[in-house]
């Protein structure tokens, strides 16, 4: 649901800038700043940490973050942890993204 909204945001765009669904669409994921964001990339790692910011391009800033990741490739295995501070995820890299946030929020996302 939360990805929706993320990329509801960044495909919201005339060619002019303008467009009265994209500011109600900001409006609805600026809700979400400062969040916990869970957002998982294409090589299997989960980065956590607090959702700063994103572009027009859909890459997001997490603020805080941890990198999760497997020690073993073949096998489940613990969840090694790395702490990061800010990093900025490309959107051409990742999966999965994931906001806490209450079921009327949630609800209110699938309007985006």
């Amino acid at each position: 649901m939360e990805q929706e909204a993320v990329k509801s945001l960044v495909q919201m765009k005339s060619a002019d800038g303008s467009n009265p669904s994209s500011s109600d669409a900001v409006s609805r994921v600026s809700k979400l700043l400062f969040r916990r964001m869970l957002v998982g990339i294409k090589d299997g790692r989960f980065f956590l940490g607090n959702f700063h910011c994103m572009d027009k391009q859909g890459n997001i800033i997490l603020q805080d973050a941890v990198e999760y990741r497997s020690t073993r490739r073949t096998s489940p295995s613990p969840m090694e942890q790395r702490c990061l501070g800010l990093i900025l995820i490309p959107s051409s890299c990742r999966t999965s993204c994931h906001v806490d946030c209450s079921i009327e929020e949630q609800l209110s996302l699938l309007k985006v």
